[in-house]
Order: structure tokens, then sequence, then C-alpha cells
């Protein structure tokens, strides 16, 4: 029985001590953006050793089993191949979780999650934020320490006979396999294991540190199993009354910003291309012209992102419909045929003629369902180009080529028409085709704002400019140096009008959202847009609660003229706060997702 108990002991300490070791590694590994000190490290090992101990006792259910049939077998030959192929695939699946887990968070902020399976669909597009080089290391990595934890696990060699006490024995295991199940569920109480238990900080880069990534990932799977997540903080009755004060969809008494109600209308979501990069974060040399165009036009000035994925933004900027922390609406076909789309509006009403541009693959993220359905009467996207344009970057082509293409398409459309366009060159791996600035993210966005500035430019020197309505905005802001989710300028975004059916330049300086855009155009051309029940016409009198919410993976954020709060799910914690009304804002964010996510699951 000795042996028997060795050998387990054995193999879920070598599994505790890779979970141990990943940790202080995960930390050093995005230690660029994420400083911390050596106190940390200890602080993060013992506040996430309980998700190590259940993990761990999860993967050791196959060996005990193993282990109670030896005690009538002895381990024979065939129970050591069994074995040694389980410890391969776990070796395997083991060591790619945690590089993946170290590698995706310098890009999205979170833990591995079920969510970065659904861009295994495209594999192409989901890899072309990083190079060749990029991916061979890791690959290399991940064999070497795969084969490594491997021999761990198998040498030496298990050897042991039959039990000479099988009765016995069979009892002890069998008494301790409720001891195993209760292991693993984190003990008797109420609550079972789960990811909040290990938040510890106000610092998420340390909680996220201290979270198993293999439990994250389960975790979450189990979570999305249903697709559509309702939230419910409150009864109905009270998210019902918050959310009528929030959400008036009514115009009234609306400033004219146009010289026309049929105007053509090009509208551009910026990749990526949040508040840090221009002067909203106090930047002059990265979009010059972004900022001089910004003085040309309307600007919004306090205008924010929803959500930090393309998918989502694409969805809130079009169909004024707010983002989730693990859903993407564009993704499930169901329920994004449903939304309302300024398209499908315009189409509709008054008889627009709808196209979209982009350069990368169109059924990536299930886009090109939400575009048809949505009213695009036309796709542009990278199938369409040259087989050598199509290579100009790893996302598809690049945004020298596709403002081209946009410019030639507002000189053959018929009038009036919708133009959506999506950028892509400002995007990981950052591979543009100049060199003006050392720094690649930042260099990145430079092209893309000479891109901006040629075409421009080259409108305002057409026929169609004096008619034409170009709306600016990103679709997400990016975590960049310092700039994460607890912080406002993360998704403080630029949006800008601009063009010849612009009447006067001004500043708009109310708090807004990206899902504002619908209801505020729509207001301006005299349509209606009652069907845009998370969209508010930013420009009308009945615009009374000026707030903008964003969501992450994990949680949310909410921001008015006086007061911040980033709220995360996991815990239940309010993780960052500015100013002193948190309750109030705490209360809204958690309205919106409640109100939201039963109307999402209504569709």
């Amino acid at each position: 029985m000795g042996k028997r108990a060795l050998y387990l002991l054995k193999t879920y300490l070598v599994t505790v001590l890779l979970f141990i070791v990943a940790k202080p590694v995960f930390m050093w590994y995005n230690s660029a953006n994420h400083p911390f000190t050596a106190g940390d490290i200890v602080q993060v090992i013992r506040h996430g050793l309980s998700l190590d101990l259940s993990m761990a006792l999860y993967l050791l259910a196959f060996p005990f089993l193993c282990v109670v049939v030896s005690i009538f077998t002895g381990s024979k030959k065939w129970l050591r191949v069994i074995l040694n192929i389980y410890y391969a695939i776990i070796a395997c699946a083991l060591i790619l979780a945690l590089i993946a887990d170290a590698s995706l968070y310098e890009f999205w902020l979170f833990k591995l999650e079920a969510s970065c399976l659904q861009y295994l669909e495209t594999p192409t597009e989901a890899m072309a934020s990083v190079s060749t080089g990029y991916l061979l290391i890791r690959l290399f990595v991940w064999i070497v320490l795969a084969i490594m934890l491997w021999l761990a696990y198998t040498h030496p060699r298990w050897q042991i006979k039959p039990s000479r006490h099988r009765i016995v024995e069979s009892l002890v295991a069998l008494l301790c396999i409720p001891l195993l199940i209760i292991g693993i569920r984190g003990g008797l109480s109420e609550s079972t294991t789960n990811i909040g238990q290990v938040y510890y900080s106000q610092n998420q880069f340390l909680n996220h540190s201290a979270v198993n990534p293999v439990f994250s990932f389960f975790a979450s799977l189990e979570e999305s199993a249903s697709v559509n997540i309702v939230y419910q903080f409150m009864d109905d009755t009270t998210c019902n009354s918050i959310i009528s004060e929030l959400y008036n969809t009514e115009s009234k008494d609306c400033d004219t910003l146009l010289t026309t109600q049929t105007p053509n209308i090009i509208i551009i979501l910026l990749e990526g291309c949040g508040g840090e990069f221009t002067e909203i974060g106090g930047r002059q040399d990265v979009t010059p012209n972004l900022n001089r165009l910004a003085k040309e036009g309307v600007y919004f000035t306090n205008c924010y992102g929803n959500t930090w994925r393309t998918d989502r933004g694409t969805v809130c900027a079009l169909s004024g419909y707010p983002s989730f922390p693990s859903m993407s609406v564009m993704k499930m076909p169901s329920k994004s045929r449903t939304m309302p789309n300024i398209a499908k509006t315009l189409k509709e009403q008054r008889d627009y003629h709808t196209h979209y541009l982009y350069g990368g693959d169109i059924n990536f993220t299930n886009m090109k369902s939400y575009l048809i359905a949505g009213g695009f009467e036309s796709l542009t996207a990278k199938d369409d180009f040259s087989s050598e344009e199509q290579k100009t970057s790893e996302w598809g082509v690049r945004d020298g080529i596709t403002f081209q293409t946009l410019y030639q398409m507002t000189t053959t459309m018929q009038e009036p028409y919708l133009i959506g366009f999506s950028t892509l060159s400002s995007h990981a791996p950052w591979d543009v085709p100049i060199h003006q600035l050392d720094d690649e993210v930042l260099n990145a966005f430079y092209y893309l704002d000479q891109c901006i500035g040629q075409f421009i430019e080259q409108l305002r020197q057409s026929a169609a400019w004096d008619h034409t309505l170009v709306i600016m905005l990103p679709d997400h802001g990016i975590p960049y140096k310092d700039i994460d989710e607890t912080n406002p300028l993360l998704n403080h975004i630029p949006m800008i009008w601009l063009g010849g059916a612009v009447r006067n330049p001004q500043e708009i300086t109310q708090v807004c959202n990206q899902t504002d855009l619908p209801a505020t155009l729509l207001g301006q051309l005299g349509l209606a847009h009652e069907e845009y029940a998370f969209s508010r016409d930013v420009l009308s009198s009945s615009y009374q609660h000026p707030f903008a919410i964003n969501t992450y993976s994990d949680g949310f954020n909410v921001i008015d003229s006086t007061s911040f709060i980033n709220y995360d799910l996991v815990s239940d914690r309010v993780m960052a706060t500015q100013g002193h009304d948190h309750e109030r804002l705490l209360r809204q964010g958690r309205a919106v997702l409640q109100a939201a996510s039963k109307d999402l699951d209504k569709r």
C-alpha cells in the first residue's frame, strides 16, 4: 500500500510543483507592462495554491483509478502503457496551456479561457497577430518542456506487485474517493472551488497571476456551455427602472450638425486606436492627422468604447448594442441577425446603397453573416484583392491599399450610399511598410494616421466631399504599457464626424458610448430609432444621464463626468475607482448587463 501511496503522492507533487513554478514565469514574461516585487511572487503563489491543489487532484483521478486496478494486477506492462499515454496527453496539454496563457495575456489581459477556442475556427486569422518566429520559439519550448514533464511523471518506471491484502486496500481506496472529491471541490462548504477565491489584491495583474490557467479554462468552458449567459444582480422591476432613466432613445430639440439629411456616409472603424495614441492621452506625435481633423469636424471628446475586441466593437458601433464579458453577439448568428443596424435602417427608410470593406477574412468571427443580415448589400474583403495584395499584412490587405479602394468606391457607388470600413494594420504584429517611430506599436498607429490623412485630403479634392459625412471611431482600445482595464484611458476613444456635410466644427463634451452612434446619427437624419434600445441620441435634450460602460472578459467599467469604477465579476469587487459616487455607477453597470443579457436571451 505504501508504494502505491508514494506513487500517487509523487505524481500529485509533480503537477503541483509545475503550477507553482509557472506563476513566477508568467509574471516574469509579462513584467514589461506589469512590474512586481519578490514579495508579490510569494503572495501570488500562496493565494493561488488552493486552485493548484484542486486542479492537480482533478488530474490525479485517472492515475488513482489505475492504482486501484494495480491492487489486483500489479503494475502490468499494459497498465504502464496506459498511464504513459495519459501522462503524454497531460504533459502536452498542461505545457500548451501554460505557454498560451502567458503569451496571450500580453494581448488580452485576461487568463486563458474557453473563448480562445472561438478564434481557432479561423486559425490563419488567429495567428496573424504574431510572426512565424514567435510561433516557432513557443513550439520548440512546448515540445521540450512537455518531454521533460512526461519524464518527470514516468521515471523511474513504476513497478509493483499485486497486493496481498486486496480487500483491505480496496476498502482504503474506496474511502479515499470521498476525500478526493472533497479536495477537488475545495471542502464541504456550500461554495465550491472557484477563481474568485484566489483574488487578494487591488492589482489585477497579481490576481490573474494567482489564477491557475488550466482551472480557468475548464471553468469558463463550463460557463459558456449554454452560450447565452443571463446576469441577475437585482429584481427586474428595479433593473427596468434604472434602465428607463439611463436609456431614453427619443430625439428632441437636437442641435443640427449636418447640412443635409441624406449625405453619403462613410463609417470607418479604426482598429485598436484608443485615446492613449491620440491627443486624448497627450500624444501629438502618433496621430497628427487625426488630432488635426478632430478640430475640423464634430469632435466627441468624451466618447468611450464598449468592449475589447473587434467583433464586439463592430456590433456596438453599427447596431448600438452593448457588449458582454464572455459572449460575442457576432458569433451567434441566430441572435445577431435580429439586431438593428445602421445599414438596414438607412436602406429601408432612405433607400441607401450599402457596402462594407475589410482587408481581412470576412468570415472571421462570423463577420460576414452579421454584415449581410445587418443590411449591407455587398462586401469587399481579402479574397477580392490580388494574391500579392493579400500578402501585404499578416491580417490581409494593408490599410494603404484598402483606403485607396475606399476612395474608388466613393467615385463609383450610386448615391446616397453608406460605406462601412474596418481598418486592420494597427494590430499585432504591427507589420506596416513605414518606420517613422522606433516603437513598433506607435509606428503602426502612425501608419494608420498617415493613411487617414491621405484619404481625407483626396476625398476633400473630389466633388463628393460637399455632401459626404465621414465618421471615424475606433472599434476598441488596446492595453499599452501601463494602460489596462483599470485606467479609463484604455477605452476613451476619439469619435470624429467630418466632411462637407458637416455644418460647423464643434466639440461635443457629453460622456457617451460607442453604442450611441446609431441613435445620434439617425437623429440627425430625422429617422426613427426606437429599435436601438441601448443607443442614445447624445445631442438630444432627452439625454439626461450621460455615462459610459465598457465590458471586458472578467468585468466592466462605468464612467460619468464625476466618477469611474472598475468592477471585477469573478471576485465581486470594485478594483479601481476615481471620484466618489461608486455605488451609483456599480448599480448602473449591473443594470445594463442584466437588461442587455435578458434582451439577448429573448432574441
